[in-house]
């Protein structure tokens, strides 16, 4: 493209996606200078404003300073330490304002599934599509964890699911080791309060937050840890984060094997547990 050509349609819904524009909030564009008001606001605020000294007794508005991480953090783990239930649970999430990924999502993406459930997945965040339907993994990704856990018997009234982040991050950016660590004490406290006998932890960034391993995730795939919640050790797997095997469908086969291997601890702590 010339710098005098215009750009095409094409061009500029791709340079909106790159930016982390990828969802319209109204049907119709809405101009907003169109508003007598606002347009005249407008036009006032480009005009050059004459240049005014401000008297050294009058002291500058005060901002306030938002809460350092380490009050975010410390904020977090006493919230969710007071959570009886995963109703209570989401209820501080509702009212937590220590992260700011929550001022820039839709809404909540706490949970889906069966709470009761003998296995959990973790992933990383919400995508648009959980950030539009409030619920994790619903999009391709979604669609492709539901045919990998049909693949052992299993469906979303049998598990349960959930991110390490409960909110999107603006374009679907990577979130920041700060935003993880305000958000990984909800997320202990709902595994805490789930109590699977499996945990399955998809991707790298959720398997290095929550297993407290630096390794990538091909020395990690397959291989089974202990989780401790406190109160018991629960068996937990790391395995390919469905967006990646859709990147890499090449990986189906080691994850199909990964899956094999939690149907067949599911059936050893179902027999250990009925004896």
């Amino acid at each position: 493209m010339t710098p005098d050509s215009a750009p095409t349609v094409q061009q500029l819904l791709a340079f909106y996606l790159e930016a982390g524009v990828d969802c319209a909030l109204t049907e119709e564009p809405v101009n907003r200078l169109s508003d007598p008001d606002i347009g005249a606001a407008a036009r006032e605020a480009a005009l050059p404003k004459p240049v005014r000294t401000i008297p050294a007794v009058i002291a500058a508005p005060r901002v306030e300073a938002a809460p350092a991480p380490e009050a975010a953090i410390l904020s977090a783990r006493e919230a969710a330490r007071t959570a009886p239930t995963l109703e209570a649970l989401r209820a501080l999430l509702e009212q937590f304002d220590g992260c700011a990924l929550k001022s820039t999502a839709t809404r909540l993406v706490f949970a889906d599934g069966n709470p009761q459930a003998r296995i959990m997945f973790v992933g990383e965040a919400p995508g648009r599509e959980e950030d539009i339907e409030g619920l994790p993994f619903v999009g391709r990704s979604g669609k492709l964890l539901d045919r990998m856990i049909a693949a052992i018997g299993l469906d979303r009234t049998s598990v349960y699911i959930a991110n390490v982040i409960p909110w999107r991050p603006p374009g679907n950016r990577t979130p920041t080791p700060q935003e993880t660590q305000i958000c990984l004490p909800f997320i202990q406290r709902q595994i805490e309060l789930v109590n699977p006998d499996v945990l399955v932890t998809l991707g790298n960034p959720s398997t290095q937050t929550l297993l407290s391993t630096r390794e990538g995730i091909m020395k990690t795939r397959g291989r089974w840890f202990d989780y401790e919640t406190g109160t018991r050790v629960i068996r937990a797997l790391a395995t390919f984060h469905p967006a990646y095997l859709l990147r890499s469908p090449s990986y189906k086969r080691m994850a199909w094997q990964d899956l094999r291997s939690i149907a067949k601890t599911l059936e050893q702590a179902q027999t250990t547990s009925s004896s």
